[in-house]
């Protein structure tokens, strides 16, 4: 195999991944719309989907004093 057949065949395996992945968030995200909209107007998304992000000043644990 030569050097740019490698090349080929590597841009190839990222494009394919990139595939797979943008087509398993895109149904993972169908199927959250889908439950949201069973739900009706009253539970709103961020109530059924919490962002998993925490808070700048959020510390969980003992506050030690400085």
């Amino acid at each position: 195999m030569t050097k740019n057949q490698k090349i080929i065949a590597g841009v190839g395996a990222l494009v394919l991944t990139g595939i797979i992945i943008f087509s398993f968030r895109r149904r993972q995200s169908k199927k959250r719309q889908q439950q949201v909209s069973d739900e009706g107007y009253e539970t709103a998304h961020d109530v059924l989907y919490p962002s998993k992000r925490m808070g700048y000043k959020t510390h969980y644990g003992p506050v030690l004093p400085s």
